[in-house]
């Protein structure tokens, strides 16, 4: 009787997090489009830009505040991701292969067909490519923002697997960024940054749970990692991977702690902030043909047709070559709804839009596109699963 409320406990303070992150996300973009759209459009720009200069002596990290979200906030954010993915290994939904083999499979559907979808749309357009991995993320506070809003008549089986599925989502975004979004390495900052980790990967070896210690060496490691030509956001990963997850007296453990006092300043600053700073789409320059540019369509395609896709025939696949089963009470429906969810790119897909893109033109086309094929998921998946007769297996 003791795990299946220790389960329901952790959804039910889980869910209420992503379903406020969302809500947030939601207001702080529709506040950027109003201001973008508005008279004060030059007072946005001036604050986006704005150099925030940090600099002593040969020591220079002098950059806007666009660059200070994107690099800064952003390594952060990705930083509670590692840690997520670092405790549901150890211990949560993906402590077992079968456990994440059915997941895993799913998210993998769901990388691989919207990006070929993008793909077979732009292969002409060589300025294009770049934004071939915009539409594989999935915005998981929305997803389940969604999910909440259909009611606890939800079985806790499609819960999980949209979790875990998602989580596994976004170590591929982190395992593509680090990849193909990385650039000019410098060398010699890389090296500085592989003795940073090895000498987190030791402390936490021999027990240090000072938690100033590792923010200090984190720092450093962020610093070389941005100066490295590595994305900084990849920074926050490894060193979550070295939080040690010992369990203390009280029965819980330095990663937890950090884990739990930093989701809320992900969920109402952080996340916020970055939509704020991301969602600039100028209304009054589009038209018709800017939705079927290829950019757009790729990515509205992308996320609507290849999630959906992509995550249902994946697992239909496996599961007719008795690889794994679907999670009990769940039909193949259930995933279909659930993979329409899915395809809210938003959070993901805007900062891999950040990077794939410097121009102006290429970034306002790929974020109607991710505007676009996000809320139509949406809808599409709210309405599938709302309409679902689930039992009441909970």
């Amino acid at each position: 009787m003791g795990q299946p409320s220790t389960i329901q406990d952790f959804l039910t303070n889980f869910f209420s997090k992503e379903e406020k992150t969302g809500i947030l996300l939601l207001i702080f973009s529709i506040f950027a489009l109003i201001i973008v759209n508005s008279p004060f459009q030059n007072n946005y720009y001036e604050i986006k830009n704005f150099v925030i200069p940090i600099s002593i002596g040969d020591f220079d990290l002098s950059k806007p505040i666009e660059h200070w979200v994107n690099d800064g906030l952003m390594a952060i954010f990705f930083f509670v991701i590692g840690l997520e993915l670092k405790r549901e290994i150890l211990e949560g939904e993906l402590s077992s292969f079968s456990k994440m083999l059915s997941p895993g499979i799913a998210a993998l559907g769901g990388m691989i067909a919207p990006a070929l979808i993008y793909y077979f749309i732009n292969h002409d357009y060589e300025q294009n490519l770049a934004g071939w991995a915009i539409p594989t993320a999935t915005d998981i506070a929305f997803s389940l923002a969604v999910l909440l809003i259909i009611g606890s008549r939800v079985p806790t089986s499609l819960k999980i697997f949209l979790l875990s599925l998602a989580i596994i989502d976004d170590l591929g975004a982190v395992l593509i960024i680090a990849l193909f979004y990385s650039s000019d390495l410098s060398m010699i900052n890389l090296s500085y940054g592989l003795i940073v980790l090895s000498l987190l990967i030791f402390i936490n070896f021999i027990g240090v749970t000072r938690m100033g210690i590792y923010i200090l060496l984190g720092l450093l490691l962020w610093y070389f990692v941005l100066k490295s030509g590595i994305h900084a956001t990849i920074a926050g990963v490894l060193l979550a991977a070295t939080i040690p997850n010992h369990q203390e007296a009280n029965g819980t453990s330095m990663l937890k702690n950090i884990e739990n006092a930093l989701h809320n300043y992900i969920s109402i600053l952080i996340l916020p902030i970055f939509a704020f700073f991301n969602s600039d789409i100028n209304l009054s320059s589009l038209s018709l043909n800017n939705f079927v540019n290829p950019i757009s369509l790729g990515i509205i395609l992308g996320l609507l047709v290849g999630k959906p896709i992509g995550i249902t025939l994946f697992t239909y696949i496996s599961i007719k070559l008795n690889i794994c089963r679907l999670p009990k009470g769940l039909d193949l429906i259930d995933i279909l709804g659930l993979s329409f969810l899915c395809g809210i790119g938003f959070t993901m897909s805007l900062f891999i839009n950040s990077l794939a893109f410097s121009s102006t033109e290429l970034l306002d086309l790929s974020k109607l596109g991710i505007f676009v094929g996000s809320i139509l998921s949406a809808i599409i998946g709210y309405r599938i699963l709302k309409n679902r007769n689930f039992s009441n297996e909970i």
